[in-house]
């Protein structure tokens, strides 16, 4: 038998008295929810808790919801929810818990408010924690943590009473961050010869030292193998650890400017040489190193150089780095990982993309569009700032998570900026997260193909 049963919290009311900007809020209502009488769970309230279970057809769905009052606008809160659950697959598919900046009715699954995912924890086989700490929006003075089991025909959960504090301490804005991609301009490199590592040095020393003076940028990317690019020779013959002297030179500009270098380079590494990127921090030391992952196809992948075998990601003082380089690109993986793993930006050394260029056999001829259309997706994909520096200079560029052009070069500048927000609020047009959203509609349970070396596609 299904079981209907709302709520008043009435000791916890407080008439018409004013409720202090520092007192926590008052939970006025708890209520059973479901968008539509076919799907209506089994509700009912045990001592402190909730239950819920599914009705017996795979279109069960719904919980319970608890309304709060007291909601002060621009304040940070700690939101917590506690369940446990017996008879689900998958309970990071068929559990949720949002938290609603304003009112929500108990019978539709739709409501006009601002609203964000709780994030999920699992502290033991059956039990799952939700957390979240949020600042509420402008204008919100009502919080609905609304919980929900979906996708089931017989699982249940019991949820307990949501914990909404005000936060000790109030998040704050990451401040935005300036970056700089150096490439020199088109006109620059054409027909110029680079004899050694040292010429690529002054080259690449000279336009980092007037970027900065110019443009005080906390970060700068130079394109792919920047140390050794136009050098006549074998990429095993060129090939230096880092750091060395080479990488001192750079080291020296960063200390300098105190500023972050994203230097590509052939590293050598015992017996094996890598395509890389070292990233240099103001104090001159290398706080990450990123060696290229998918070595491209039709020379580099058979030339004695080593793949790199992960995508990690630099937490430093600005913001997360990660990095790709090149053929990655052609990867959707690769961006994908950098994602995952939780980088703000990612850097792309690069010295074109086979999918940007022409699709018959011919010299390369670059194709603008696409090129745009590959860097956006990056971008709005894995929701990250992209930070791509191409060897020839044209299509050098600076993209937002939401795959805004910030900066792009035509080939005839020496280098670009632009100031990258962190935290910018990508609400879209029902309310929910961007950000949120991209992560959160994700069933990786579903993507074992994608790991199964014995896939190729439809390479056939």
């Amino acid at each position: 038998m299904k079981h209907i049963l709302i709520l008043a919290i009435a000791a916890l009311t407080c008439g018409t008295l004013a409720i202090a900007a520092d007192a926590p809020p008052q939970l006025k209502l708890a209520e059973p929810w479901s968008p539509h009488p076919k799907t209506t769970p089994v509700t009912a309230k045990r001592g402190d808790a909730f239950a819920v279970e599914a009705n017996g057809t795979r279109m069960s769905t719904g919980g319970w919801q608890w309304s709060y009052e007291g909601i002060e606008p621009g304040q940070t809160y700690e939101l917590s929810i506690d369940a446990t659950h017996e008879g689900l697959t998958v309970p990071g598919d068929e559990l949720r818990c949002i938290a609603i900046w304003g009112k929500a009715e108990a019978n539709k699954e739709r409501f006009s408010a601002i609203w964000d995912f709780l994030m999920p924890e699992t502290p033991s086989a059956n039990a799952v924690r939700f957390t979240r700490k949020l600042v509420a929006p402008e204008g919100a003075h009502q919080l609905v943590i609304r919980s929900t089991l979906r996708w089931s025909a017989t699982g249940k959960a019991v949820w307990q009473q949501p914990k909404v504090s005000i936060a000790k301490t109030p998040l704050v804005a990451r401040t935005p961050v300036k970056v700089s991609v150096v490439t020199g301009g088109q006109s620059q490199r054409t027909g110029r010869k680079f004899k050694s590592i040292q010429d690529n040095i002054d080259f690449y020393g000279k336009l980092i030292e007037k970027a900065c003076e110019r443009d005080h940028p906390q970060l700068v990317v130079l394109p792919e193998v920047a140390l050794q690019f136009g050098m006549d020779g074998d990429a095993l013959d060129k090939a230096v650890p880092a750091p060395g002297p080479e990488t001192d030179a750079f080291a020296a500009i960063a200390r300098k400017h105190k500023v972050r270098i994203a230097l590509g380079m052939y590293e050598r590494n015992g017996d094996a040489v890598h395509n890389s990127v070292v990233l240099i921090s103001p104090t001159g030391t290398i706080e990450g190193r990123y060696r290229k992952v998918h070595l491209a196809g039709g020379g580099e992948d058979c030339s004695g150089i080593m793949p790199g075998d992960g995508f990690p990601v630099f937490e430093t003082d600005v913001a997360r780095i990660g990095c790709n380089i090149c053929m990655d690109s052609s990867v959707s993986e690769s961006s994908r990982l950098v994602g995952l793993n939780g980088a703000d930006f990612l850097l792309l050394p690069i010295m074109g993309d086979h999918r940007a260029d022409r699709w018959t056999k011919g010299p390369p001829n670059f194709n603008e569009d696409r090129w745009r259309v590959i860097m956006r997706a990056h971008a709005i994909d894995n929701q990250l700032c992209m930070v791509v520096a191409r060897n020839s200079t044209v299509g050098s560029c600076i993209i937002s998570p939401k795959g805004d052009l910030l900066a792009w070069n035509d080939g005839d500048q020496e280098f670009i900026t632009a100031v990258v927000p962190l935290d910018e609020d990508h609400r879209i047009w029902q309310g929910g997260s961007f950000r949120d959203m991209n992560w959160f509609q994700r069933r990786p349970q579903l993507y074992a193909p994608e790991t199964d070396v014995k896939n190729l596609g439809n390479s056939k």
